[in-house]
């Protein structure tokens, strides 16, 4: 909702309710209103707009469990695994993450360290690897994006040992909104 809305005129505070959280190694090929509108497909329950990594980062981060349930679709490619996802682009809808009483259990310290146990997940990537883990046990309180609104282009993973898998991870169809030069890989020019 823009403007926002003032809790208290007098005292100019305001209540936001949605916000779009952006990495800095990003170049927009479109309008960011159009991402905003992103918001408008949010069904009830979703709290954030994200979209999936393009990388096997997870089919990594992931390799005991994934060794020890050899039919689950955690960490695997798209369309039918689930890849993770890349915090690059977030659209947050502040209001549903603050209504959502299964979000407010999942910041629990023991509730993260019961997810992390499950997935045997140690994670380097902060807030990403956070949303990544609630996404395998909560998928609905996500929004995926898709691919053109965060379009990474780094390839670290192709050349350190998922040469085999990697196209699966990256590819991408569709005329590209953002790109996003993740791990220091340049962005092409106009």
């Amino acid at each position: 909702m823009w403007p926002p809305r003032c809790k208290d005129p007098g005292r100019q505070s305001v209540e936001i309710l949605r916000i779009i959280q952006l990495d800095l190694d990003l170049k927009f090929k479109t309008n960011i209103r159009e991402l905003f509108e992103e918001f408008d497909s949010f069904l009830p329950g979703t709290i954030i707009g994200i979209a999936q990594e393009m990388q096997p980062v997870y089919r990594h981060t992931f390799w005991q469990f994934r060794h020890e349930n050899p039919q689950t679709r955690v960490g695997g490619p798209p369309p039918e695994g689930l890849p993770g996802f890349n915090s690059g682009v977030m659209l947050l809808s502040l209001e549903a993450m603050r209504q959502s009483p299964l979000y407010s259990r999942l910041l629990e310290p023991a509730q993260v360290q019961q997810l992390a146990d499950k997935y045997h997940f140690r994670g380097h990537l902060g807030d990403q690897d956070f949303f990544t883990m609630i996404g395998m046990e909560h998928p609905k309180l996500f929004h995926v994006l898709d691919c053109t609104w965060n379009r990474q282009l780094c390839t670290w993973w192709r050349d350190h040992g998922y040469s085999d898998v990697f196209e699966a991870y990256f590819r991408c169809e569709g005329h590209v909104k953002i790109y996003h030069g993740n791990c220091n890989t340049p962005i092409p020019e106009d």
